[in-house]
């Protein structure tokens, strides 16, 4: 029988896996079409950022709804 040490680590176990499969998609190659608008986004911002899925003008937005609202 598992006791609360084990599930603790197997939880913790669990999270990493999930934060570094996240942090592998995020360092991605950039989009060349908004997710949001379905505008093209600029060469210099896929350039200056890799793994980008948004315009500068859908991902402030986004960085200020995210502010406000929680997940």
């Amino acid at each position: 029988m598992a006791d609360e040490i084990d599930i603790a680590q197997e939880r913790q176990s669990i999270v990493l896996d999930s934060q570094i499969a996240a942090a592998r998609l995020s360092a991605g190659v950039s989009a060349f079409i908004c997710e949001d608008c379905d505008k093209p986004i600029p060469e210099a911002r896929r350039l200056a950022f890799s793994g980008v899925t948004r315009c500068i003008h859908c991902q402030e937005r986004h960085e200020l709804l995210s502010k406000h609202y929680r997940k």
